[in-house]
């Protein structure tokens, strides 16, 4: 993509062309472009190409007016909203091939040491395309750059780090690395507004966002996603709200739930061939609930109280608790010949009401624990003096 001729007759013959194509409303816009253009105000002619892209009147205009009118001053303008001009423009490219070579010249045109945060985000952009092309090599290594250029910058903005996580979380996502996906895609609803997310975005990324959660074999703490509005878009009446209600059984450890809801795991291919794991996982959770639910002078159990409690069979209570202390989910001590647990630390993590209601209900406990132990004391001590 060569850089635009500079001719000032072509270049207003071409605006007066796209103003008439253009709807009667949106027509003044394009005497703004030329106005601006002709004092040679680049801030605000960018600001008011950044304007009029983001419009739906744009649509079918974007890539013409790149090409032969953004592009005569393209090096005049900031580069990062060169950038999202172009990437604006390359919307309007329905082949990827062809949308790939449109992007890696503009990251060559952006490949200046002063302008290493536009080539970033450009970079970020065709890794997703090269995603799309089934080219994850070329993906990965682009991705890597980004993240190597992304690590010098003390400050970014957000769309640029927005945009490396939203590409690298797509990137985990094709190769089935739930973990990876799930952090880079929370870190990347960290960075934008998901009230501005489309409806049918919110409703995918809260979906994918609980499956990784899931079936992920690291992450046994998902918190982060119980706490953040994007869950929301899977409330009922949406089709999917039973994978928000399973996510939640899970964090308080309510294997009835689970039951209630297994029926619909083989709705979803990854959560059906992940079964045996998922109740695993949920026996974990229910291990780790019932020792947050005692107090921590009561936190030595059978395991036949163990099995009681959280329905786990009695032969895999050990096995249960191995996994749990490796995990470092608990920490503690086995008796495996009294079998006996001793715990004394559970992992933090987000209450729900009820959870918060046993909390206080403790707390009134020890209250009245330690006012006991404050008369026994007093009256030993009347008895002292009486003595």
């Amino acid at each position: 993509m060569a850089k635009a001729k500079f001719d000032p007759e072509a270049i207003s013959n071409f605006l007066t062309e796209q103003r008439d194509e253009a709807p009667a409303e949106v027509q003044p816009v394009f005497l703004d472009f030329e106005d601006l253009w002709e004092r040679k105000l680049w801030h605000q002619l960018t600001e008011k190409l950044l304007e009029y892209f983001s419009s739906k009147e744009s649509h079918g205009q974007r890539l013409q007016l790149y090409k032969r009118f953004i592009l005569s001053f393209s090096d005049k303008i900031n580069q990062l909203k060169l950038v999202k001009l172009a990437l604006s423009a390359s919307s309007e490219i329905k082949d990827d091939a062809e949308r790939a070579t449109f992007l890696e010249t503009l990251l060559k045109q952006v490949d200046k040491p002063e302008s290493e945060e536009a080539q970033t985000y450009a970079t970020s952009e065709l890794a997703a395309v090269y995603l799309r092309l089934d080219e994850e090599q070329k993906a990965r290594e682009l991705l890597d750059k980004a993240q190597v250029s992304l690590d010098k910058f003390d400050f970014v903005e957000n769309i640029v780090h927005a945009s490396f996580y939203r590409v690298n979380a797509e990137f985990y996502q094709s190769g089935s690395d739930f973990t990876s996906y799930y952090r880079n895609s929370l870190l990347y609803l960290a960075c934008v507004d998901a009230s501005e997310l489309s409806a049918k975005e919110r409703q995918q990324r809260a979906y994918n966002l609980a499956l990784a959660a899931l079936v992920s074999d690291q992450i046994y703490n998902f918190g982060e996603l119980l706490l953040h509005p994007i869950l929301d878009a899977l409330k009922p009446p949406h089709t999917q709200a039973w994978l928000r209600e399973l996510l939640f059984a899970f964090n308080r450890g309510d294997l009835a739930t689970f039951d209630k809801l297994s029926n619909n795991l083989s709705k979803n291919e990854i959560l059906d061939s992940h079964k045996i794991f998922l109740y695993q996982k949920i026996s974990l959770a229910a291990l780790t609930e019932l020792v947050f639910r005692r107090p921590p002078h009561d936190r030595a159990m059978t395991f036949q109280t163990i099995s009681q409690e959280t329905k786990v069979k009695p032969t895999e209570i050990e096995h249960l608790l191995m996994k749990a202390l490796s995990l470092g989910l608990l920490r503690g001590k086995i008796d495996q010949v009294a079998g006996i647990a001793r715990i004394n630390w559970v992992q933090p993590k987000v209450l729900e009401k009820t959870q918060i209601d046993g909390m206080r209900q403790r707390l009134k406990e020890w209250d009245s624990n330690v006012n006991d132990l404050g008369h026994w004391i007093e009256n030993q001590g009347k008895d002292v003096w009486a003595a």
